[in-house]
């Protein structure tokens, strides 16, 4: 059993949703990022998405737009994040591991280069924010070869029938987006979240986690009973001016994910 789906495994025999926290490389500062990430896998994250850093993050709200913008100006390049991610893996051989980025980064990069230096630092996915699923053949071929997940995202006007396109040759995990819009904290979820997701697990392979808009403790446990996974990035990000509140923020969403 591949990594993801051994830590879905056990978080489904605990009882709980996996918790997955995002941050962006290079912020808030070159080294702080690597103690962000350690403080969220201390504080209970089972996976964490790695933000390579990119200059129009079309799909970021405000807080996330930001962290992007002061990476870099920090001079942060997809090589740190490669690094960054090996050096991670060394540390935490059970934490799942993913790569958060825009397509143009990665066409920049290589895509068969990238798939093959991922495999080899011990990356378990690539989430590719922007690639459509008529354009993700090559990509998606490069993944199986070498032994990755690429983690399809399922938007919330997204047809029924092209989200089973979408999901049907999914490993890893699916990522459900909670909302309309942009990332971002939110008091409240969408009425229709509940049923829109029960949709998406039946025609699903693998497990489904859910993102946009997580951010208290309240709203992760509203998303834990119904969900395979809950993922926060914008009150992460945010927190990290106080590396205190960011320790108790995965601590307590960890604590929400139980059902």
């Amino acid at each position: 059993m591949d990594r993801i789906a051994e830590l879905f495994a056990r978080c489904h025999r605990e009882n709980r949703a996996a918790l997955i926290i995002y941050s962006c490389c290079g912020y808030p500062a070159p080294g702080a990022d690597e103690t962000a990430f350690e403080t969220a896998i201390a504080a209970g994250a089972d996976i964490i998405e790695l933000g390579v850093p990119f200059s129009d993050p079309m799909a970021d709200g405000p807080v996330i737009c930001t962290a992007s913008q002061r990476a870099l100006a920090n001079g942060t390049k997809f090589r740190d994040v490669l690094a960054l991610a090996g050096r991670l893996r060394q540390r935490h051989p059970e934490t799942g591991i993913i790569v958060f980025s825009y397509m143009n980064v990665l066409y920049n990069f290589g895509l068969e280069r990238l798939c093959t230096e991922l495999a080899a630092i011990g990356v378990d996915g690539i989430l590719a924010v922007d690639l459509p699923l008529e354009e993700r053949d090559e990509l998606l071929t490069l993944c199986r070869k070498n032994q990755l997940h690429l983690i399809p995202l399922v938007a919330p006007e997204t047809p029924d029938e092209r989200a089973e396109k979408i999901v049907a040759p999914a490993t890893g995990f699916v990522y459900c987006v909670s909302r309309n819009g942009v990332t971002g904290e939110s008091a409240t979820l969408p009425p229709e979240l509940t049923t829109r997701l029960e949709k998406l697990r039946r025609v699903s392979p693998v497990p489904v986690a859910v993102g946009f808009g997580i951010s208290t403790p309240q709203t992760a446990h509203e998303i834990a009973r119904v969900a395979d996974g809950i993922i926060a990035g914008s009150a992460f990000v945010r927190s990290l001016t106080e590396p205190e509140q960011s320790r108790t923020l995965v601590a307590a969403l960890a604590t929400a994910a139980h059902r």
